[in-house]
């Protein structure tokens, strides 16, 4: 299994800090997420079913309706591989790291291009591209129009360009989504999820968008029922709360420039709304800094990266003020 955010309990452990005590900046999930109402009682009592809402109000805020509701994004990560034939895939790295795991269990063959623009991928010449946009660690985004034509240039060799938009929820005029599968981009593969704008990890609900056929062998693949039925009621009614989401999307943004403005005196900072990366060579330290004042954030071994999530009220947000205030690194 790969490590990943949210370990709240290990860190507490670990540490020995009190679990309650912590402030968990780990995952990058919108901290104060889409407030779930009452469901009715029978979606809990009946299997799941099939066009019973969430695909439609699935289609109206994604604006495609070449669709395929999993259980989180996740499912269809770690199914797609083995639904493409075998071949070589250039990855935009450092990236979320199931994707490369699930290509290389498949037995495609990876080529890592690290900090890569999207014409260096497509310079590798290789049938796939796949990254992330925003990238999940790196917070990097690649242009819209620039993902448009990599699509366009993938389809006349054959190829297909993958996108991860998990992060991309507060800012949809960037999205690929309403593009995927389509006439126009037959190619294009997008993830999407509820887990970090709307801040429902635990629901377990994703889309992925293609082609209707690859849709139909990623269905046959999944089998039946992988959504649950009190996720499906949830995440129907979530997709079609265009006033929270409005709200919710300018917070972010600006909750998100905080953040940046926050990290940028300790090193080279980018940003998301829902996270901020900081690049430092005393990044490690300032995990553990921060870790024994009971604040969780996201450290990756393979580069000098610290991920931050946002706070989840004023007083979160003085906490970690005051512990960068401490910092003072060796």
């Amino acid at each position: 299994m790969l490590d990943h955010g949210g370990r709240l309990r290990e860190a507490a452990a670990h540490y020995d800090i009190p679990l309650a005590d912590w402030l968990d900046l780990s995952t990058g999930i919108n901290p104060q997420g889409w407030p779930v109402p009452p469901l009715p009682a029978a979606v809990w009592q009946r299997l799941p079913e099939d066009n019973d809402g969430l695909e439609a109000a699935a289609a109206a805020y994604y604006g495609n309706a070449n669709l395929l509701p999993v259980a989180g994004s996740q499912a269809a990560i770690q199914w797609l591989p083995a639904l493409l034939p075998r071949a070589a895939v250039a990855c935009i790295a450092p990236l979320y790291n199931e994707h490369p795991q699930a290509w290389q269990r498949a037995g495609h063959k990876l080529r890592f291009l690290q900090n890569a623009t999207l014409p260096r991928a497509l310079a590798a010449a290789t049938p796939y591209v796949l990254l992330c946009n925003p990238n999940n660690p790196t917070a990097d985004r690649h242009p819209r129009e620039l993902a448009v034509d990599a699509a366009a240039q993938l389809k006349k060799r054959g190829g297909w360009l993958i996108v991860d938009e998990a992060f991309i929820d507060a800012t949809p005029e960037h999205s690929l989504t309403p593009l995927a599968g389509t006439a126009d981009a037959p190619n294009l593969i997008v993830f999407r999820s509820l887990g970090k704008f709307f801040g429902l990890a635990g629901l377990r609900v994703g889309f992925l968008f293609a082609a209707p056929e690859l849709l139909a062998k990623m269905a046959e693949a999944i089998g039946p029922w992988s959504v649950a039925g009190p996720s499906r009621a949830a995440a129907t009614l979530a997709l079609a709360d265009n006033a929270w989401q409005a709200s919710t999307r300018q917070r972010l943004l600006a909750d998100g420039e905080r953040l940046r403005q926050l990290l940028a005196p300790l090193g080279e900072v980018k940003a998301t709304p829902l996270f901020a990366t900081l690049n430092a060579p005393t990044t490690a330290e300032l995990h553990e800094h921060l870790a024994r004042r009971a604040i969780l954030t996201r450290r990756y071994e393979s580069n000098p990266l610290l991920r931050v999530g946002l706070p989840p009220d004023e007083a979160g947000w003085q906490c970690l003020k005051a512990a960068l205030a401490d910092w003072k690194p060796a």
